[in-house]
């Protein structure tokens, strides 16, 4: 029994564990532990499952259809499903563009788009970065012209993850040119059949198309598609990218990863004994596995402050900073462990329905895919580098 949880909490837990269990499609378990491809109408399926029982959006108060959760259940929530074998939760529209509406948006905007966020009417994308408008994000160019009763917008964003399955972005656009760079930001809903809007793939290291190219050409948008006020995106820019930047910081998915690590490292052998009972790479297991039960005590605070109400702030910083470099650091040892195993690499092997041989032992196939495509985290959300330059500005240092 785990001391460290209440009663309540625990029988909450049960709850999750035994839906998981009972309703989870095995088939879909299979392929996110294997570390296989998901396609849309996965993510679609897990989704509406997941509405289905009123557990979709875990951050949205109960009027707008969410949980109500406090921050200890969605901690066990997300734990449970990392440990079940349970697809993410694409966050775009539920965990980045819901509490924005909710908190900045019209009534007419959350009443129309909140529902269609929970229903999967609506798939949304996020376009923030640009060519020259990365951690930068101020620096971006893509304009946004008011003609009557619609903007016009025109320019580019990029690394748009999932933009080929989206039918919907939330766009940061340039409305005004004076003054500082934060203060001519808008914040704009688009539909992406819109004409004039063209989608453009980028290929990554592992053959994954998972993130494009978005170029907007004179594309007209409705005014009332406009978050908030005009000019005062930056504002609505940055609430959001606090939570981004918690849930990147993958407490439930490190947790999950560490667990594979030491299956790995107990099968793995060493001069003849478990590659786990080598003093180094034990070592090295048992000072991430701190670094990880400290960011969960961080981020249990963080949420707990953020269902009473106040806006994640600096800490989101901690927790994006930490929580990337935990991720990076348990790949690699699964990727050390496994030696020349986690060498050979085909992309196509990641796609359900391929029946090659595997090359080594049953969990050696996605290391390298996992190893490279997560690389990005401590780049993408702002990088770990403008993270310190933030809490060190934030901490007067």
């Amino acid at each position: 029994m785990d001391l460290s949880y209440n009663p309540e909490e625990r029988a909450f837990r049960d709850e999750v564990r035994t839906f998981l269990q009972d309703h989870l499609d095995s088939r879909l378990r299979e392929r996110v532990r294997s570390g296989q491809r998901l396609t849309k109408a996965d993510y679609e399926t897990w989704h509406a499952l997941l509405n289905s029982r009123g557990w979709l959006a875990v951050t949205w108060p109960p009027e707008y259809g969410g949980t109500g959760w406090n921050a200890v259940q969605r901690h066990i929530f997300e734990e449970e499903c990392c440990a079940a074998g349970a697809p993410r939760i694409v966050p775009f529209g539920v965990s980045m563009l819901g509490p924005v509406l909710i908190r900045f948006g019209s009534p007419a905007q959350r009443e129309f788009y909140l529902p269609r966020i929970l229903d999967g009417t609506d798939w949304w994308c996020q376009g923030y970065s640009e060519p020259g408008a990365g951690s930068d994000l101020a620096s971006l160019r893509t304009r946004a012209v008011r003609d009557g009763d619609h903007y016009v917008v025109s320019g580019q964003k990029t690394w748009t993850t999932l933009g080929q399955h989206a039918n919907r972005i939330f766009c940061l656009v340039r409305t005004a040119t004076a003054g500082k760079p934060q203060e001519g930001i808008s914040f704009l809903l688009i539909d992406m059949r819109s004409p004039g809007i063209e989608v453009r793939p980028i290929v990554l290291l592992d053959g994954e198309h998972e993130v494009n190219e978005v170029f907007f050409d004179n594309v007209r948008v409705p005014v009332e598609n406009l978050v908030g006020e005009e000019n005062a995106g930056w504002t609505y820019a940055k609430y959001l990218l606090t939570h981004e930047r918690t849930g990147i910081a993958g407490v439930g998915f490190s947790t999950s990863a560490l667990a594979e690590l030491k299956r790995i490292a107990r099968a793995q052998r060493k001069n003849g004994r478990p590659l786990a009972d080598d003093p180094y790479f034990a070592a090295r297991i048992a000072r991430v596995e701190i670094d990880l039960e400290a960011m969960k005590t961080t981020n249990l605070r963080m949420i707990a402050a953020a269902a009473q109400g106040s806006a994640p702030g600096v800490e989101s910083s901690m927790l994006k900073i930490k929580g990337t470099v935990i991720r990076q650091e348990i790949n690699d040892l699964a990727r050390r462990a496994l030696g020349p195993y986690a060498l050979p690499f085909v992309s196509e092997a990641l796609d359900a329905g391929h029946n090659e041989t595997a090359i080594g032992p049953d969990f050696a196939n996605p290391l390298a895919s996992q190893y490279f495509n997560n690389r990005k985290l401590s780049i993408y959300g702002g990088s770990n580098e403008i993270q310190k330059n933030i809490i060190a500005k934030t901490l007067g240092l």
